[in-house]
């Protein structure tokens, strides 16, 4: 019986590299001259740094810009408010991975109700979605793309 997944997954190494030339970009502006501004990644969470609140969003610009250039979807980010103190300031920046249970709740009851003839099947982090035919497991890709969900899905693990 034909079944694929659908995950909400990050590529670690293009993340560490939107973030090293983020920081790169940092360091040649001259506006970030001598200013201490710098980007943290740590696991899923970057952490902006800089002297005051306008530099953080100008960082978090470049930063989307980065991300996007390097093929990851801005939908998984999660912008926290900055956190400004009288000599500095912060603010992290969260990237949704993975299909929680709500969301594969959503993802489920989505599939369900489209009548299509396939069945969905919440399995941790990931929801695997079966059919008799290549055609309704086809459909099911096509409207789980159209759908406005709050992080970017891929589809893998196709099996005839």
């Amino acid at each position: 019986m034909p079944s694929f997944d659908t995950v909400s997954e990050l590529n670690a190494h293009e993340l560490a590299n939107a973030v090293d030339q983020a920081n790169r970009e940092l360091s040649q502006r001259f506006d970030f001259k001598d200013t201490g501004a710098r980007f943290e990644l740590k696991e899923f969470t970057i952490t902006l740094h800089a002297q005051v609140d306008f530099q953080l969003k100008q960082m978090l610009e470049i930063l989307k810009l980065r991300l996007s250039k390097r093929g990851i979807d801005l939908k998984c980010l999660e912008v926290k408010e900055p956190q400004t103190t009288l000599s500095a300031a912060q603010q992290e920046v969260l990237l949704r991975h993975g299909i929680d249970a709500e969301t594969g709740r959503t993802l489920t009851r989505l599939i369900k109700d489209s009548k299509l003839k396939v069945q969905a099947s919440l399995q941790g982090d990931k929801v695997r979605i079966t059919g008799k035919q290549r055609d309704d497991l086809q459909a099911a890709i096509a409207l789980l793309r159209g759908a406005k969900l709050d992080r970017p899905l891929q589809f893998n693990n196709f099996r005839d």
